[in-house]
């Protein structure tokens, strides 16, 4: 087939941009409500269960626009530029007032406006024939994948991160360093364990700097060097280099190594052993569970690293790429509008933590307000918006969303397919900047800016898509290849 024809069955058959649409339609369909869910009821008086809310279904209607007298109507996407306006589409949920333990009638609430993706399935334009879109003063050949906000078109740049929920191994010397971003729910913790020339090993988390790592292992459960040692390694040069680490945590129980921890934290005596629960249940490897009864596989799971980190700086296996493609991953629309969705909903001063303010200010005015009365919907829309507009994200991160390139067809496609890395460009970064040869067929090697940007923003190759998931239960001999790779 000649190369022409090729690039234009691809275009039919596949999309440029059809991964940043499917991944939009997933944060619709799964998304919003999977962050819902994590909601469930919210108490809004001090008093235990005397008034709560319970969240529930979550509906997205089709983009509309406001006009003068206050009416509504649906809109398409051409509108929305020639009118600045923004192609949004309200956002309502089913909440049931519970009142003493009883529940009332469900009221569907609007809790704000959600930017709609041009070509997704809540667009105007989904379904349209090429006749209907012409009538409808849209251009059928347009592919779809960005935003418009105020009249301006706006684009999620994919961001490329290193894996969650994946140790990494590095050596650096005599040092070793191993890096784990666990990841639950959208919550990321990064954890950082060290090796020093001396055979030290130190865990860095949450508010924890370089904790001796077998005061951990003693506080998770495994009280007694014997087990700590059947746990790691029966190797015994393995276990040599490790004899060091049980001078430096010089406890014999689960409470004395909670107390030792504790104090490394700066927090009143009265509540420093409840504060290192918390922290062992909820920020250590979030992603392997967030109760108690998950601490001994969490055990389990850092004693395996020791036991690596120990064999890497024997020279017993090699460090991992932090550069090779298999250790990276791309963020699209869909993870990215998710971050910041959950951000205001669940954030310190996000949607609830105003709810709750809300209710308590009308009651205690002697009012009695309604569900849509203590929501501020208009917040969460202009919150949405804002960063949809800036390009600043959650995290601080700058230059998520960008205004479309539109001076040329391919240009415009070429910017829905770009990538940009959070390494900083004013920083040398050599070894992130070079072509890695895991690239191949992913990356287009020449697709890059010169000057302090070089290596750091990244195109896709002219055919890559990217896969989402991978369904185990038809592919069991991948399985059995993951299970024999771990073993």
């Amino acid at each position: 087939m000649p190369f022409g024809e090729l690039i234009k069955a691809f275009e039919e058959e596949r999309g440029w941009v059809n991964f940043q649409i499917e991944a939009f339609n997933s944060f619709i369909e799964f998304g919003i409500q999977n962050i819902i869910d994590e909601i469930g009821t919210v108490n809004l008086t001090p008093e235990e269960g005397s008034f709560s809310l319970k969240f529930g279904k979550v509906f997205v209607g089709k983009p509309i626009g406001k006009e003068a007298d206050g009416s509504t109507r649906v809109i398409y996407p051409n509108e929305a530029r020639i009118r600045n306006l923004t192609y949004s589409a309200p956002l309502w949920v089913t909440i049931t007032p519970v009142t003493n333990g009883i529940q009332e009638k469900p009221e569907k609430v609007h809790i704000g406006n959600l930017p709609i993706m041009v070509g997704s399935k809540v667009c105007s334009t989904f379904g349209l024939s090429h006749s209907e879109l012409i009538t409808a003063g849209e251009d059928p050949g347009d592919v779809g994948g960005y935003f418009i906000i105020n009249g301006t078109e706006r684009v999620l740049v994919m961001m490329e991160e290193i894996a969650s929920n994946n140790p990494i191994f590095e050596r650096s010397g005599d040092e070793i360093s191993v890096r784990i971003n666990s990841e639950k729910s959208g919550f990321k913790q990064r954890h950082i364990i060290e090796r020093k020339p001396d055979g030290e090993i130190t865990i860095s988390f949450a508010n924890i700097k370089r904790l001796p790592i077998i005061l951990l292992l003693k506080a998770l459960g495994l009280e007694t060097d014997m087990d700590i040692c059947n746990k790691i390694s029966d190797d015994p040069r393995i276990l040599n280099e490790l004899y060091i680490n049980l001078y430096h945590a010089d406890v014999t129980t689960v409470h004395e190594a909670i107390i030792a921890i504790g104090k490394k934290l700066r927090v009143t005596e009265d509540y420093r052993e409840e504060r290192v629960n918390q922290i062992l249940d909820r920020y250590l490897l979030p992603h392997m569970g967030q109760d108690t009864s998950n601490r001994i596989e969490k055990a389990n799971t850092i004693a395996k690293i020791i036991r690596k980190t120990i064999a890497l700086a024997l020279g017993m296996i090699p460090e991992n790429d932090i550069d090779h493609y298999s250790n990276k991953r791309l963020l699209m629309s869909g993870e990215l509008l998710g971050q910041l969705f959950r951000s205001i909903l669940l954030g310190k001063w996000g949607l609830l933590a105003k709810m709750s303010y809300n209710y308590q200010k009308l009651t205690k005015r002697g009012k009695v307000p309604s569900i849509q009365g203590i929501i501020e919907a208009n917040a969460v829309t202009k919150q949405i918006l804002s960063s949809l507009a800036t390009g600043n994200w959650i995290g601080g991160r700058t230059g998520v969303s960008q205004r479309l390139d539109r001076s040329s067809h391919i240009k415009m496609i070429s910017h829905l397919r770009s990538i940009i890395s959070p390494l900083t460009p004013t920083q040398e970064h050599f070894k992130a900047r070079q072509i890695h040869p895991t690239e191949f067929g992913r990356l287009c090697p020449a697709e890059t800016p010169e000057g302090s940007s070089i290596g750091l923003r990244k195109h896709l190759a002219l055919m890559a898509e990217i896969t989402t998931e991978l369904d185990i239960k038809e592919n069991e001999s991948i399985e059995k290849i993951i299970r024999d790779a771990d073993s």
